[in-house]
């Protein structure tokens, strides 16, 4: 009994049959965008010599996460504000009215001027961005909201805070 040779798997591939191209002088073909339209070209610029292109696309703009983190935080500054306002008011007979409207107080300002610093970095961020080819971010709104939400929670918790101690000291 002899065995023959199994047959190769993997054959060499063959060498594809060699195609002239003339020398073509035709624009640059831009391919259309996908189904989604994602991607849209820019800009297209031809190298010289070549039947290729250079396509710039154009970049979607995206809002600016600081601005929102900033808006977030100024919003938790206010909220956080109104419990030192409560907690003042409700604890100033007792006597414990003023440490914990303190304690809150300082979470107030804390998270009032992180807003405001988000905020200020995500203005110069948006302001900066959206040149040719780069990303343009978005939230402008934002990051002022931010800021104000920010500047207000800290001076309602101060204030606030203020309340406390004189109807504290005076009962």
């Amino acid at each position: 009994m002899t065995q023959q040779p199994a047959a190769d798997p993997f054959p060499p591939p063959s060498a594809p049959p060699a195609q002239q191209h003339p020398a073509q002088t035709s624009p640059v073909y831009v391919p259309p965008p996908p189904p989604s339209g994602r991607w849209q070209p820019e800009r297209v610029d031809p190298l010289p010599g070549t039947e290729f292109g250079l396509v710039q696309l154009r970049v979607m703009p995206i809002t600016s996460g600081l601005a929102v983190g900033s808006l977030v935080a100024g919003i938790g500054s206010i909220l956080v504000s109104i419990l030192v306002l409560c907690f003042g008011v409700m604890g100033a007979q007792s006597g414990w009215g003023g440490w914990v409207s303190g304690a809150f107080t300082l979470l107030s300002v804390i998270f009032g001027a992180g807003a405001v610093a988000l905020g200020l970095v995500a203005r110069r961020q948006i302001r900066r961005s959206g040149h040719t080819g780069q990303v343009r971010f978005t939230g402008g709104g934002m990051a002022i909201s931010g800021l104000v939400c920010g500047c207000a929670g800290a001076g309602i918790a101060l204030l606030s805070l203020a309340l406390a101690l004189v109807l504290q000291v005076s009962s």
